[in-house]
């Protein structure tokens, strides 16, 4: 198994605390929200580099039993500062093919083979004919081959509330 997707170029420096992110990672979480119905589904996320201070994030999730796409993401993970150690700033930028961008922002607090991500939202920006999403916030946690992450979000008039969480696996 590689922690390195893409080992023909080094990690930037801001980069190389967050190794352990790198790689596609699979499994399956579970979703509700007062206005919906509950549901589960399946999940495959994956962390790239190209040796600049952050990383590509890609997210596709399905119905658990009939297969079927449901949600879609893609952004890039901005690691601000040179040490990457706990307390660093870090910058998730995150679009949804439903018209919604997220610009979070938090910290992570490191823990042996991992740590974990607290990161919020604010304000998201939404297109005119995306459904309205005021606020969101995620937590990741890494655990050696382990990724468990929750998100919240306050939108359609109902205050933050949990939303999603899942735990999946490294491939690989």
């Amino acid at each position: 198994m590689s922690s390195n997707p893409t080992p023909d170029r080094a990690l930037h420096p801001a980069a190389e605390p967050f190794a352990f992110m790198l790689g596609t990672w699979a499994g399956s979480g579970e979703g509700s929200y007062p206005t919906i119905d509950g549901f589960s589904y399946l999940e495959e996320v994956t962390f790239g580099h190209v040796g600049k201070p952050f990383f590509a994030y890609t997210q596709k999730t399905r119905h658990a039993e009939t297969g079927a796409p449901l949600h879609a993401e893609s952004g890039y993970w901005r690691f601000l500062t040179g040490d990457g150690v706990t307390g660093s700033g870090i910058e998730l930028v995150m679009v949804h093919p439903t018209g919604v961008a997220e610009l979070l922002s938090g910290a992570f607090i490191a823990e042996h083979g991992g740590g974990t991500f607290e990161l919020s939202c604010p304000n998201v920006a939404t297109t005119a004919s995306a459904v309205l999403v005021e606020r969101t916030t995620r937590q990741f946690h890494f655990d050696g081959d382990t990724l468990s992450y929750d998100v919240a979000m306050a939108a359609v008039g109902q205050p933050l509330t949990h939303h999603l969480s899942a735990t999946l696996s490294r491939r690989g």
